[in-house]
């Protein structure tokens, strides 16, 4: 049996404006309906596989819930107190399977797989060489001589699979043109598969520091909810190290398998562009989008009309609060504009303007000096937590579904065009006691208006701080 291990950390700021800190790429349906966690996770399905075992931080952990809940693949979900890179966290499931030893396919959850099929096929290909106690990695056949990705260089042939006679670190052009005429290179495709016990076996042996933090980790489990919390102290204290450099460089049961299934790891706009469907002008385009006398570009609008007019090789990519729009070979810089506007103190690096919560979500769609307008919607059966603001008013005006509210000492409903107030220090709550989403417009006014201006003093979902 196999035991997926979904890596779900990261934040994706080469695809920014569309993928930010705080609602990175992996919960984003970028290439299809359903987000690329939710893909990840359905990939598994014509292999035989318990419950998924899901690594993610303490800030996404409800959008991993709520987008595995709603495929029926919830399975466990492994809290980080802080990033410390793959090599730890895979060290985290293999310690919490670590009794029954099961084979863990290690998997990033921010890939696209064209051929299923084929994916599942190599895999299969994987396990007797897995079983035998090898560490196996994917290495995706190569398509053209791509400078962005890592290669391994295939040994000796075994099964269907090769021993791994060396990493290679990202080459220029000319050294990945002559891996490509060479032959026998692969893309590193940061896919694993071995058993728990014997990636725990090869970190003690090379990075006996990581496996000894993260063991301590795991020494004291507090389960949360959907969540399984880690020792903070411990795990802070252990290193930050991918596990190509702690176990698979210097492991000598290193066997890579190749994989020719249509992988790419979305890294930048222009990957988006290249696995999507195009016109005859080889433009991609999604949303409201005209286009005239334009080619070979990448256009996407979230909700306004965007028309581009005699370009070629352009990225546009507008969302509720921020544009961008760049030469399709300079796309990747659009991590650098992402880390300016975090220097600058801007919110666009971190936040949209439609911000996630676990009992739904609120879009900021208007703001001044002393007054901010949200539009919220509330889950059927969610709550709100109950809480006071020091510097703030707020009225609720319902515009559909039905507001059960805490309003101070009283309790009371709310139906359509009805509406409360609640002023500076008064204890309120809001909650959706039906089976529609209830919406809601959300006045507040005040002279400070920032989300740290909350104190909870109840809450369902086990969260501090904001909203």
């Amino acid at each position: 049996m196999i035991t997926p291990v979904i890596m779900a950390g990261g934040s994706g700021t080469r695809l920014w404006p569309l993928s930010r800190a705080g609602h990175p790429k992996q919960f984003l349906a970028l290439h299809g309906e359903k987000t690329m966690l939710q893909q990840t996770a359905e990939r598994l399905s014509d292999l035989p596989t318990s419950e998924p075992i899901t690594i993610c931080n303490e800030e996404h952990r409800f959008f991993v819930a709520e987008q595995l809940r709603q495929i029926d693949a919830l399975g466990k979900i492994i809290l980080e107190p802080v990033g410390r890179n793959t090599a730890p966290a895979i060290a985290l499931a293999a310690l919490l399977e670590k009794e029954d030893d099961p084979l863990l396919l290690v998997l990033a959850a921010d890939h696209v797989v064209a051929d299923q099929d084929a994916f599942t096929e190599a895999v299969m290909d994987a396990l007797p060489l897995a079983e035998a106690g090898n560490l196996v990695t994917f290495g995706i056949v190569p398509s053209e001589p791509h400078t962005g990705y890592g290669y391994i260089e295939a040994g000796d042939a075994l099964q269907g699979a090769y021993s791994v006679a060396s990493f290679k670190e990202k080459p220029d052009l000319a050294t990945a043109a002559e891996y490509l005429g060479h032959g026998g290179y692969y893309w590193n495709s940061g896919m694993f598969l071995f058993k728990a016990s014997r990636y725990l076996q090869e970190l003690k042996t090379h990075r006996p520091d990581i496996a000894a933090a993260c063991d301590a980790a795991v020494g004291t489990l507090s389960p949360d909810l959907d969540f399984i919390r880690v020792d903070t102290e411990a795990f802070t204290a252990c290193p930050d190290e991918s596990i190509d450099y702690a176990v698979m460089e210097k492991t000598r049961d290193a066997v890579v398998v190749p994989m020719d299934a249509g992988w790419n790891d979305i890294g930048s706009w222009s990957s988006l562009w290249e696995i999507s469907d195009k016109d005859e002008s080889d433009n991609a385009t999604f949303g409201d989008v005209l286009l005239h006398r334009t080619t070979n570009s990448f256009v996407r609008t979230d909700e306004q009309l965007v028309a581009v007019i005699g370009l070629d090789d352009v990225v546009v990519v507008s969302t509720k609060d921020a544009v961008l729009v760049a030469h399709r070979n300079l796309v990747q810089d659009a991590k650098t504009i992402a880390s300016r506007i975090k220097e600058e103190g801007r919110t666009e690096s971190e936040l949209h303007r439609e911000v996630y919560r676990p009992w739904g979500k609120y879009d900021s769609v208007d703001h001044g000096e002393r007054y901010q307008v949200k539009r919220i919607t509330v889950k059927p059966g969610a709550k709100l937590s109950v809480q006071m603001h020091h510097h703030r008013a707020e009225h609720w005006v319902v515009v559909s579904g039905t507001a059960r509210v805490i309003n101070g000492d009283e309790t009371f409903l709310l139906s359509e065009n009805e509406s409360t107030f609640i002023p500076v220090g008064v204890v309120h709550a809001l909650e959706n006691p039906g089976k529609t989403p209830l919406e809601i417009i959300e006045v507040q006014s005040g002279s400070y208006l920032g989300e740290d201006d909350i104190v909870r003093l109840e809450d369902r979902y086990g969260r501090a701080g904001d909203k």
